[in-house]
């Protein structure tokens, strides 16, 4: 078993000695926890050994804290890309620190990690109820966002400079993994400074946690467009409607999207290569549906198929994160969709659509937005209690801290020998391989 992906010990900063403001039935206590793996062990490093079983930390407000509500200052950043529920973790988080701990002291920082940097020039903006009383109504965020590698111990230096105790970290696998060297400097500085995380990444794609926010909202958007698409490819003869979802390693949008309004007839994923040409492939699968019922959709994850897009002589490049810059599967397909029906002799109608800006762009469904509330709630709990470098996810419908360092050591992929996948190819009827191998 490897240890130290599966090392849940959470940091303090030290010793609780203030009484909790918060008026609850029931204080959770730190030594409650849930058993990692309680259902089916398919994995060896997974397995019981002759040691305790693993174990995460409960989530939940803390009888003693760390931090005096008087004497606290929180900071909130929102960092990556847009998501449904930002706003809504913004005022839960706020709503929780003013209202339940008497933290009145609350900033957040705009355009992301960019803001703690002084030669950036932005703003830094006063939170408080009345400020976002009303912004979980609308996408985006109220923060602005941004991507980029900002110097760490500048940004260190910029929370010592604010005077903020607690800092909150809103964003996906980037986000952490920045949040967690903030975490490893403000150690190595013997500085109080609590860094929690809430994981906002909109494929679902981090690992140890069953669902990020914004995912449900996601799913029903989508299931908006494959149905568009669906409605194009049968009004046309030989129709086909095409959907390029998000998903840059990980599928679990397209795939779920997929089984929620069971439409798509093919779900191309990272996690699933595929060949274009050969009698297995997907072309001539798509021709061999067409043939059949005269009409077809596709669902395409945006980080699927990039080794048919790549050319040798190309030099791969990254954005301002770091992350590798996709191409565009999803206009390659059409290209080659049109290019080899064109070459056979057979008419398709082909329609492409696109509608990932205007998905997590949107606000929260209902779903979404209690989940929203819960995470920031949470969050706060583990904060004032002097937690750090962790985040709060949902494991095994159990709300657990999980640290930083665990949570971005890999991603977590679509399981093709889950039940998901196989329920996708039962719905769509694809074949299991499209490779000519």
């Amino acid at each position: 078993m490897n240890n130290e992906l599966y090392d849940f010990k959470i940091q303090n900063l030290g010793a609780t000695s203030v009484p909790s403001p918060v008026a609850v039935s029931y204080f959770t206590p730190d030594d409650e926890r849930i058993i990692y793996d309680i259902g089916l062990q398919r994995y060896e490093e997974n397995r019981k050994t002759d040691s305790a079983p693993l174990s995460l930390e409960v989530a939940g407000p803390r009888k003693m804290v760390y931090f005096d509500p008087s004497k606290t200052k929180a900071g909130i950043v929102t960092c990556g890309g847009l998501c449904p529920g930002i706003n809504d973790v913004v005022r839960a988080l706020v709503m929780e620190l003013y209202y339940r701990y008497g933290v009145c002291n609350i900033v957040g920082i705009k355009f992301g990690f960019r803001g703690l940097i002084p030669r950036c020039g932005h703003d830094i903006m006063e939170l408080n109820p009345e400020i976002v009383m009303d912004i979980h109504t609308d996408g985006g965020s109220i923060l602005a966002s941004s991507r980029g590698g900002q110097d760490i111990g500048e940004m260190v230096d910029a929370l010592v400079r604010m005077n903020i105790s607690l800092f909150f970290c809103i964003g996906g696998d980037g986000t952490m993994k920045a949040a967690e060297l903030i975490t490893e400097e403000i150690t190595k500085r013997n500085l109080k400074i609590a860094v929690i995380g809430i994981p906002k990444t909109i494929d679902n794609d981090l690992p140890f946690i069953s669902k990020s926010f914004g995912f449900d909202t996601a799913i029903s958007e989508a299931t908006k467009a494959i149905k568009c698409a669906h409605t194009e490819a049968k009004g046309a003869p030989m129709g086909v409607g095409m959907v390029k979802l998000m998903g840059r390693y990980s599928g679990h949008i397209a795939a779920i999207a997929a089984l929620a309004e069971n439409d798509a007839n093919f779900v191309l994923i990272p996690e699933v290569p595929f060949d274009l040409e050969g009698k297995n492939g997907f072309l001539k699968a798509l021709e061999r549906r067409l043939k059949n019922r005269n009409h077809a959709v596709i669902l395409v994850a945006e980080g699927a198929g990039q080794d048919l897009c790549h050319k040798e002589s190309e030099t791969v490049e990254t954005d301002a994160s770091g992350n590798l810059r996709l191409y565009d599967i999803g206009l390659f397909l059409k290209e080659k969709i049109n290019k080899y029906f064109r070459e056979i002799g057979m008419d398709v109608n082909l329609k492409y659509m696109d509608p990932s800006y205007m998905i997590r762009s949107v606000p929260a469904n209902a779903s979404d937005s209690h989940y929203c509330g819960v995470l920031a709630r949470n969050a706060v709990h583990a904060g004032m209690a002097g937690k750090t470098g962790m985040l709060v996810g949902q494991w095994n419908s159990v709300f657990v801290h999980l640290p930083l360092r665990t949570v971005t050591s890999r991603r977590k992929p679509v399981d093709l020998k889950g039940s998901n996948w196989r329920q996708v190819l039962e719905s769509t009827g694809q074949p299991p391989s499209m490779k000519n191998d």
